[in-house]
């Protein structure tokens, strides 16, 4: 499984899925991820609306296996129901 996190620098849920993916690719062997910093990148929201398909207000946006997935509300949600290791 493979995570695109397209996020801005001070965005605490950039910081807080980037963090989420960062733990998941140190539990488990097939999960790994890329942090894209837009404004590094030269990333737009225009661009990203192309990607995603709709528009987009907010950041992260956040891709599993090439599927657009949403923000970190839906990334977390998403990796509590199919990728935490039981305890």
């Amino acid at each position: 499984m493979f995570v695109v996190i397209f996020g801005r620098p001070g965005c605490p849920y950039c910081v807080r899925a980037k963090e989420l993916a960062e733990k998941l690719s140190n539990e488990r062997d097939d999960f790994n991820y890329r942090y894209v910093d837009i404004h590094a990148e030269g990333i737009t929201k225009a661009d990203l609306e192309k990607t995603v398909g709709k528009p987009v207000e907010t950041v992260p946006q956040i891709f599993l296996d090439q599927q657009h997935i949403g923000g970190y509300t839906e990334f977390a949600a998403y990796a509590q129901a199919n990728l935490v290791l039981p305890a």
